[in-house]
């Protein structure tokens, strides 16, 4: 009889994780709580306190990009040669279940904006974003960089006519953008999706591939903040929203340089994770080993918080003036090591995967 395994090797370790990606996905949480919770000044890159203005609108597209990476690896086999799409019967179950997934982050994302916490849920445009992951399954990674590209660079033309065509369709309109997560339009969102579908495809046991991933990232960023400070257009004509940079703009700056951005901390964190700094960094890992439960977690305890504390979900002001953001960190990090080195795999992803098979059988 062997030896049970290490629960650290059991849980953050085991075959065909990918530490760095867990790494990846908890700065992306950390990112959203400083989003959320903070209040920041304009960056400026003269004045270090102001760079923490990096994670608005970046922590998102990070998280955006990882979902693809994890779609990728949940439908292909986790092999030493990188991430082969799944055939027959094993991509019709994979497929099916990606639905049942998107249908049920797309509820909890629901659920969320019930609470009247004041921001803006990412869940609904996740659940849309995993439906058009769907058709695009057996695609190659050279096949899926190209739309990626194509969309990054496209969608952004079509953006402001689609903004203007749900205000004008007007309570109706508003409905739509609650029901899509607009405020993450997944016209343009796809991109950053499919980007990380590519990246998974292309092996992130490489380390070519991860030095690309690096190396053609932060070119990528480096050339859109180039970009940004020539062109000088008004930001409400539309020439100037299409090639906008600023965050949550949907302009082809924004996604040629957060998409990079992502891309780079994605290769970044997967080399950090070739080395001993991995056991340092294990805590953070394991929020992003339960991404799920860490942004959920966070919407439910800022409502009870700020219910009982302020009288008033919605005060954003309010709850900010508490200082939230250290206490949140600290609990999130306490309670998902924990959790990862006793139980393994977060709650509500352990229930996801549960329903899914359910509904799902294969």
């Amino acid at each position: 009889m062997t030896a049970p395994r290490p629960l650290r090797a059991r849980t953050l370790d085991g075959d065909g994780r990918l530490a760095g990606v867990d790494l990846a996905r908890g700065l992306a949480v950390f990112g959203m709580f400083a989003a959320h919770l903070l209040v920041i000044a304009h960056f400026d890159a003269a004045q270090p306190a102001t760079w923490v203005d990096l994670v608005n609108g970046r922590s998102s597209i990070l998280f955006a990009t990882l979902a693809g990476v994890s779609i990728a690896l949940m439908t292909g086999a986790r092999a030493s040669a990188g991430s082969r799409p799944a055939t027959g019967r094993a991509l019709v179950v994979a497929r099916r279940r990606l639905v049942v997934r998107a249908a049920i982050i797309w509820g909890i994302g629901m659920l969320l904006n019930a609470t009247g916490v004041p921001v803006y849920m990412i869940l609904p445009a996740y659940g849309i974003l995993f439906l058009l992951a769907v058709p695009l399954l057996r695609l190659s990674a050279s096949t899926l960089w190209v739309l990626a590209a194509v969309i990054g660079v496209g969608a952004p033309w079509v953006l402001p006519l689609a903004d203007r065509a749900l205000v004008d369709a007007g309570t109706i309109g508003g409905d739509l953008v609650l029901l899509l997560g607009w405020h993450y339009p997944f016209l343009v969102w796809a991109a950053f999706l499919i980007a990380g579908l590519a990246a998974a495809r292309s092996d992130l046991r490489s380390l070519r591939t991860l030095v690309a991933l690096v190396v053609g990232g932060a070119a990528c960023a480096m050339a859109a903040a180039a970009a940004s400070t020539v062109i000088d257009l008004p930001e409400d004509s539309y020439l100037g929203r299409v090639l906008a940079d600023g965050a949550h703009s949907g302009g082809v700056l924004e996604t040629v340089g957060s998409g990079g951005f992502a891309l780079a901390v994605v290769g970044l964190c997967l080399l950090i994770c070739r080395t001993p700094a991995r056991i340092v960094l294990l805590p953070v890992r394991a929020v992003g080993s339960m991404p799920l439960t860490a942004y959920v977690g966070q919407i439910v305890a800022w409502a009870v918080w700020a219910s009982l504390a302020l009288g008033d979900v919605g005060d954003l002001s309010g709850f900010r003036a508490l200082q939230p953001f250290w206490p949140f960190v600290g609990a999130t990090l306490v309670f998902c090591t924990a959790w990862a080195l006793v139980v393994g795999r977060g709650p509500l992803e352990r229930a996801l995967a549960y329903a899914t098979r359910a509904v799902i059988r294969g």
